[in-house]
């Protein structure tokens, strides 16, 4: 019992450790578990599968107090390859399905357990972005300009998620100052290829959470930047690198190949320069972008 325990904590830490913006194959685990914990029922449909991931997403909408990374769309290869994958069903016909005996033996211990796994997941992945939807705590940050810098400098530096939509945030809120617009069309899960953000005046940012530190890196990434950019807009200075760090070497290198850079640093002493009113749109900025990538589909 304890080693089947064991196992399917294993499996269900593998599905979250593999989850990119959505959290799927453990919730629909979970409402398995709950129905068999209920009604004693091992056999499933696909449509019957599908059922009880919609209902198990409210669920946690309900225990997580939001609606972010989970809720991804369905699909029937779920439980006849992924899910199979991971131990948790047996095919048994066309779109039909047994819960498998590990999990049934472990299920009164799962369905406590993976409600908490799957919170502390997304609070180490996103940490405190859901609380941003409530106003009372954007002022609670923004009306201290300490207490905001301190979260940006903290958040920025998480993943390349937060990396690109913190920087966004705050370059988008310090260019409409000057009547400049910037857009950001992709999603962070994209491939790393062209333009992350654009704008009304011609320039474009790629973001990259790299160091570049040294020739070789630079030389690299500028290859990279040749092959997304066209030599006119290379030639023109309208593109710019948004860095996690750079060395002063490097950042004159590029600045010879027309390639002007903006540091992590540099960015965040932008935000130093804004007032409430922009500390405040940074934030709401920052919270619908992660809304973007991550709000429930149901």
């Amino acid at each position: 019992m304890k080693n089947n325990l064991k196992y399917c904590k294993e499996q269900i830490e593998k599905m979250l450790q593999r989850s990119k913006t959505k959290v799927i194959f453990p919730i629909i685990s979970f409402g398995l578990l709950k129905k068999y914990s209920d009604d004693k029922q091992e056999y499933f449909s696909d449509n019957e599968i599908k059922l009880l991931y919609e209902s198990s997403v409210n669920y946690f909408k309900n225990y997580l107090g939001h609606s972010l990374h989970i809720g991804g769309k369905y699909y029937d290869a779920y439980p006849s390859r992924n899910l199979p994958k991971y131990g948790v069903l047996r095919v048994v016909d066309n779109k039909k399905y047994i819960l498998t005996e590990p999990y049934k033996e472990s299920c009164s211990e799962l369905i406590v357990i993976i409600p908490q796994l799957i919170k502390d997941y997304i609070k180490h992945k996103i940490g405190l972005i859901p609380n941003l939807e409530n106003l009372n705590e954007r002022l609670n940050f923004a009306t201290d300009k300490s207490k905001f810098l301190e979260l940006l400098s903290h958040q920025i530096i998480i993943n390349p998620t937060n990396f690109e939509i913190f920087s966004f945030a705050i370059l988008k809120t310090h260019l409409e100052k000057f009547a400049c617009k910037l857009y950001r069309d992709t999603r962070t899960s994209s491939n790393d290829k062209g333009v992350d953000l654009s704008t009304n005046f011609g320039v474009v940012y790629q973001i990259k959470k790299l160091k570049l530190l040294n020739q070789t890196s630079a030389d690299s990434v500028f290859k990279q930047i040749k092959t997304n950019f066209s030599e006119d807009r290379i030639k023109d200075g309208n593109v710019v690198l948004i860095i996690d760090d750079i060395s002063k070497d490097v950042k004159s290198f590029l600045i010879n190949m027309k390639i002007q850079s903006l540091s992590k640093d540099e960015i965040l002493n932008l935000a130093t320069l804004l007032d409430l009113e922009e500390r405040l749109k940074v934030l709401r900025v920052v919270f619908d972008e992660f809304s973007r990538e991550y709000k429930s589909d149901i």
